[in-house]
C-alpha cells in the first residue's frame, strides 16, 4: 500500500520511514499535501505538524483516504482537534514508534 506521510519532523521520517517499509507498504513523504492523491491508501499525519490540518483533513477525507493522526499522550487538546476534525485513527506517538503494524491494523478494521 501507498502510505502518504506527512511530516517535518525529520525523527519522526525515519522512524516512520523503517517501520512502514519493514510492513511491507511504500511510504511517500512530503510536508504538504500532494496535488494529486491517487493511488494512496492511507495518509499519517503529525497532530504538532504545521499549520492547514483543517484543510489537509478535509481533502483526505474528500479522497476517502483513511488518516492516522498522532501526537504525544500528553497532549490531549491536538487528540480533542484530531477527534474534532473526524480522523479515522488517532494514536499516541509512543504506538506509532512501537506498535504501528498494529495501528495500521485499526485502520483496516475500521474501512
Amino acid at each position: 500500500m501507498k502510505v502518504l506521510v506527512l511530516e517535518t519532523n525529520l525523527m519522526w521520517v525515519s522512524r516512520l520511514k523503517l517501520s512502514i517499509t519493514a510492513l511491507g507498504h511504500e511510504p511517500v513523504f512530503g510536508s504538504i499535501l500532494p496535488a494529486d492523491l491517487n493511488g494512496y491508501g492511507l495518509a499519517i499525519l503529525n497532530l504538532a505538524g504545521p499549520s492547514g490540518l483543517e484543510e489537509t483533513v478535509a481533502r483526505l477525507k474528500e479522497a476517502n483516504i483513511p488518516i492516522i493522526a498522532h501526537a504525544g499522550h500528553k497532549e490531549k487538546e491536538l487528540m480533542e482537534l484530531g477527534a474534532s476534525l473526524g480522523i479515522d485513527i488517532l494514536a499516541s506517538n509512543s504506538e506509532m514508534t512501537n506498535s504501528l503494524g498494529k495501528v495500521l491494523e485499526r485502520v483496516v478494521r475500521t474501512a
